[in-house]
C-alpha cells in the first residue's frame, strides 16, 4: 500500500527532534512579501520560524549535515521529487492552496539550506518562468528519512529547458486527473513518470538479447508493464497514476500531455495505446483536427 499523500494536505515526516525557534521580529514580519522568490537562491531575511506558521521546524542530521525543516517544507520537497520540476505558481496554487505567505518562508528556508533549487528557464512561447527542483542534498534528505515512502521514485536536478517545462506541466495535469480520481473514491495515489517506466522496460528488453526483435516477446513485456504494443512499439505515457479504488482494488490511469509538435502518427499511437490525452487549451483544437483527419475517435481534455 502506497504511503503517498494528498498534495493539498501537509505532509508529516518521520518523527525527529523538534527544535523551538525564535519568533521573528516585527520588522521581519513587515518585510515579508508574497511575491515570487528569487531564482538566485537564498534570501537575507530572518532565519527564525515564520510567524504565519504554527509548525515548528524539526532538526534532522543527515550524513554530517544538520537541516531544520517543518512538515510543510518536507511536503514541498516530496512534490518536487515526484515530478522533478514544478512551476512556482503551480506549487503556490495547488500545494499551498494559493497562500503565498506560507509558500515564501518555506521555499526560502529550503533554498537557504540548498535542499531545493529555483531557476528562471526560458520557454519558446510563453517566455521564462521560475521552476523549482530538488538538489542532490534534497534527494538524499528524502531518501534517508523515507519521507515519500519506499515505492515512490524521486528525481532531482533540471533537464533541458523544453523537458523541464514539460515535467512541470505534468504537475498541473496530475492535479486535474487526481481530483477526478478522488471524487470517485480513489486513494493512495502514486506517481509514475515515463522515466521510471522506460527504465524498467529497457531493462527487460536488454535481457531478451537475440530475441529482442521478437514481437511476441515484446508483447509479453508490454503486458507485464500493463501497456499495449502498437505497430511494433511499446508506447509509454508521460504519467501514470496508480491508486486504490473505493473497493480497495488496484487501478491505474495513463496520461499523455500532447503538444502542437505531435505528428499525426505519434498522436494516433498514443490514442491506440489507450492513454487519456490532455493538451493546453490553445493546442487542443489543432490536435482534434489531426484525429479527425485520421478518423480516430478520442477525447482531448483541456489542461
Amino acid at each position: 500500500m502506497s504511503r503517498d499523500h494528498d498534495p493539498r494536505e501537509p505532509f508529516r515526516p518521520p518523527a525527529s527532534v523538534t527544535e523551538a525557534e525564535p519568533e521573528a521580529s516585527s520588522s521581519d514580519r513587515e518585510s515579508r512579501s508574497p511575491e515570487s522568490i528569487s531564482p538566485a537562491g537564498s534570501s537575507s531575511r530572518a532565519k527564525g520560524r515564520d510567524p504565519l506558521s504554527t509548525e515548528p521546524r524539526q532538526v534532522h542530521e543527515i550524513r554530517g549535515r544538520t537541516y531544520r525543516v517543518r512538515p510543510s517544507e518536507v511536503g514541498t520537497m516530496v512534490e518536487l521529487g515526484k515530478f522533478r520540476a514544478i512551476a512556482q505558481e503551480d506549487l503556490v496554487e495547488f500545494f499551498y492552496t494559493g497562500d503565498k505567505n506560507r509558500f515564501r518562508p518555506d521555499t526560502e528556508n529550503l533554498l537557504r539550506q540548498e535542499l531545493i533549487q529555483a531557476k528562471a528557464i526560458p520557454h519558446e512561447t510563453t517566455g521564462s518562468r521560475t521552476l523549482l527542483t530538488l538538489t542532490k542534498q534534497g534527494h538524499r534528505f528524502l531518501t534517508e528519512t523515507q519521507a515519500a515512502g519506499n515505492d515512490q521514485v524521486l528525481y532531482h536536478g533540471f533537464t533541458k529547458p523544453r523537458e523541464a517545462h514539460h515535467d512541470a506541466d505534468l504537475y498541473r495535469l496530475y492535479q486535474k486527473a487526481s481530483e477526478r480520481i478522488e471524487r470517485q473514491g480513489g486513494k493512495n495515489l502514486r506517481v509514475v513518470l515515463d522515466y521510471e517506466m522506460k527504465k524498467r522496460i529497457g531493462h527487460d528488453l536488454a535481457k531478451l538479447e537475440e530475441e529482442r526483435k521478437s514481437s511476441a516477446r515484446k508483447r509479453e513485456i508490454a503486458e507485464r508493464h500493463q501497456l499495449q504494443m502498437v505497430r511494433g512499439k511499446v508506447p509509454v505515457p508521460d504519467l501514470r497514476i496508480e491508486y486504490e479504488t473505493r473497493d480497495g482494488e488496484k487501478a491505474r490511469i495513463d496520461l499523455e500531455l500532447a503538444t502542437g509538435h505531435y505528428r499525426g502518427r505519434s498522436l494516433a499511437e498514443k490514442v491506440s495505446a489507450g492513454f487519456a490525452i490532455y493538451a493546453h487549451g490553445d493546442e487542443a483544437s489543432k490536435l482534434r483536427k489531426i484525429l479527425n483527419q485520421r478518423e480516430l475517435t478520442a477525447e482531448i481534455l483541456s489542461l
